[in-house]
Formats: C-alpha cells, structure tokens, sequence
C-alpha cells in the first residue's frame, strides 16, 4: 500500500477539506478501513491519537474511539478508531 501524502475529500455538505503528511496518511487509513476501523497495532505508526485528535478537533472529522484489550509483554488497552464522518475522496496523491 502507497503512502498517501496529500488528500483532498468533500464532506456532504460541499465543503473541501485538503489533508497533507500524516494527517492526509491518517484519513486515508480510516477511509479505508471503513466500519472495521483501524489499530495503531495494524497500521503501526507514531503518535496516532495525536493525529486522530487533530482530525476531530481542527477539521471536525467524527471518529469514534472504541478501547480494545490487548496481551502480552506490554498488556493494556489501545484505540480502534473508526471514521463516523461522511467523506468523498476527490483527489488522493501517494509518495
């Protein structure tokens, strides 16, 4: 999979949105995990409830944080987020 590093999606209500870096990566993974939603254990990457905080609260995304037990060395909880905002991707620009 590409890693997407700028995106341009429209919400219902016609207004643009133009994501770049990770934040654009983000999205792109929760569009893409659909109602499955997505795990920083199956797409690792850093500081993904920073990201996920900057969608809700600078671009008000509606993504959904459901706390998931996990095992192991390191046992705890982590962050499933799944994308409740209606998007269309109208461009998509991978590295």
């Amino acid at each position: 999979m590409a890693d997407v590093i700028r995106l341009v999606i429209s919400f219902p209500d016609g207004l643009h949105c133009v994501l770049k870096g990770r934040y654009a990566w983000t999205l792109d993974a929760l569009i893409t995990a659909g109602e499955k939603g997505v795990t920083p254990i199956e797409r690792p990457a850093p500081r993904w409830s920073h990201y996920v905080d900057i969608l809700r609260d600078r671009h008000g995304f509606i993504i959904e944080t459901i706390e998931e037990r996990h095992g192991g060395a390191f046992k705890g909880w982590h962050g499933r987020y799944i994308l409740r905002s209606q998007v269309e991707v109208l461009e998509r620009l991978c590295a």
